[in-house]
C-alpha cells in the first residue's frame, strides 16, 4: 500500500497547490487571462467583443448547410469542449462536416459587474450570432448549449425564434425548484445581506467561491476518489495527459459578472420563473412557448450539477413539435469528455442534425 499512498499524496498536494492558486486567482482583479491548453482542433478568432471572443473550426471535408454555434458557459475556459483528441466535442462536430463556432467568454472585470442577462444576450451574444451568419452566409444556425451556455441558449431562441433552426441543450438547468440539489437549496437562500456583501466587496461572484460551492458537492470525488481512478488508470492510453487536462480546467473558474450572479440567484434559484413565463429580460420576458424549432435536450442521467428533474420539463415549455429528451448514462463533465460519449452520444448528435439539415 506504501507506493499507492505515496502517489495519491503526491497527487493530492499537487492539486491542493492548483486549488490554492485558483483562489488566489478568483479574488484578483482584474481576472488574469491564461492560455488555453493546445486542443485537438485549430481555430481562427472571427469577432471579438467586450466580453467574448467567438472561434470558428471548419469542417473536415464537404460542410453541412447549416453551422453549429456552440455557446459554452460563463464560470469556466471552454477548452473541455475540446480537450484532447478523441475527447473533443469540438472534433467530432468537425468530422461530421459541421463548421463549428465557440463562445469563448472573456472574463468579467470589476467595471463589468453591472453586466446581467439583458446584455450577455441582447449585445454579446446577439452580436456574435450575427457574425456567424456573416462569415458562413447562412441566415439560420444550429445552436448547442452546455449547463449555462443551455440556459442562454434557450432564452435566446425564444427572443429569437427565426434565427435558430435547431436547438441542442445540454445538461440545461430549467426547473430550479427540483428537490434534492445543495446548490440550488443555497442559492435559492443565500440572504439579501450575503448576496450583497459579496457584490459590494468584490464586484462580481468570484472565481474561488464558484470553485468551492462546486467542491461542496462532490466532496470525496475532489478530495480522493479521482486520485484512485489515476492510480488504477495510470497504465492506460491517454489517461494521464487526460486527467491532467482535466484538472487544469476544473481550476479554470472565472468570476460571473454581479448583475447576471443577482439575477441568477433572485430570477431563477428563488422565483424559478423560467417554468412560469415570467423571467424578466430587459424590458420584456422570456416566453418559452416562441421555441418552435426541431430540441433535442440532452440529460446526463449521473450529472450531480445539473439534476435529471432540473432539465426534463424543457420540452415540455416549448412549442416544438420536433422535440426529443436524450438520457445519456454520463455525469455532467462525463457526457462531454468520456470515451463512451464520444462513441455513442457524439455521433448521434450529429446524426440528429443532420437529419435536420436542409
Amino acid at each position: 500500500m506504501t507506493p499507492l499512498i505515496n502517489e495519491l499524496s503526491r497527487s493530492w498536494i499537487d492539486g491542493a497547490f492548483r486549488t490554492f492558486h485558483g483562489t488566489l486567482r478568483g479574488l484578483s482583479d482584474p481576472y488574469p487571462v491564461h492560455e488555453d491548453p493546445a486542443g485537438a482542433s485549430d481555430y481562427d478568432v472571427i469577432h471579438q467583443a467586450d466580453l467574448m471572443q467567438l472561434r470558428y473550426y471548419p469542417a473536415q471535408g464537404r460542410p453541412k448547410a447549416t453551422p453549429v454555434v456552440l455557446v459554452y458557459a460563463l464560470i469556466k475556459r471552454p477548452f473541455i469542449l475540446d480537450l484532447m483528441p478523441g475527447r473533443s466535442v469540438v472534433e467530432s462536430l468537425t468530422r461530421q462536416g459541421f463548421e463549428v463556432y465557440l463562445t469563448d467568454w472573456v472574463p468579467p472585470a470589476r467595471k463589468d459587474n453591472w453586466r446581467g442577462f439583458d446584455d450577455y444576450v441582447n449585445c454579446e451574444l446577439y452580436d456574435a450570432i450575427d457574425a456567424v451568419t456573416h462569415h458562413a452566409g447562412v441566415q439560420q444556425v444550429n445552436m448547442l448549449g452546455y449547463c449555462f451556455g443551455g440556459l442562454l441558449s434557450v432564452i435566446w431562441t425564444a427572443l429569437y425564434p427565426d434565427a435558430v433552426k435547431n436547438l441542442v441543450t445540454l445538461a440545461t438547468p430549467i426547473d430550479a425548484g427540483v428537490e434534492g440539489n445543495p446548490l440550488y437549496t443555497l442559492a435559492a437562500r443565500l440572504p439579501d445581506q450575503v448576496l450583497d456583501s459579496i457584490l459590494d466587496l468584490h464586484g462580481n461572484c468570484p472565481a474561488a467561491l464558484i470553485n468551492g460551492w462546486f467542491t461542496a458537492m462532490a466532496p470525496v470525488h475532489h478530495a480522493l476518489s479521482k486520485y484512485l481512478d489515476l492510480h488504477k488508470n495510470k497504465l492506460g492510453v491517454g489517461y494521464v495527459e487526460m486527467f491532467a487536462r482535466f484538472e487544469r480546467w476544473m481550476n479554470s473558474d472565472v468570476p460571473l459578472a454581479g448583475g447576471i450572479f443577482r439575477e441568477m440567484v433572485e430570477q431563477v434559484f428563488r422565483a424559478n420563473r423560467l417554468m412560469s413565463s415570467e423571467f424578466r429580460i430587459g424590458s420584456g420576458t422570456v416566453d418559452l412557448k416562441k421555441i418552435i424549432c426541431p430540441l433535442l435536450n440532452i440529460i446526463a442521467t449521473y450529472d450531480d450539477v445539473v439534476p435529471v428533474g432540473a432539465s426534463i420539463p424543457l420540452l415540455d415549455l416549448t412549442a416544438s413539435l420536433d422535440g426529443r429528451n436524450l438520457m445519456y448514462p454520463a455525469g455532467h463533465i462525463g457526457s462531454t469528455v468520456s470515451t463512451s460519449a464520444h462513441k455513442k452520444l457524439w455521433p448521434a448528435v450529429g446524426a440528429w442534425l443532420a437529419e435536420r439539415d436542409n
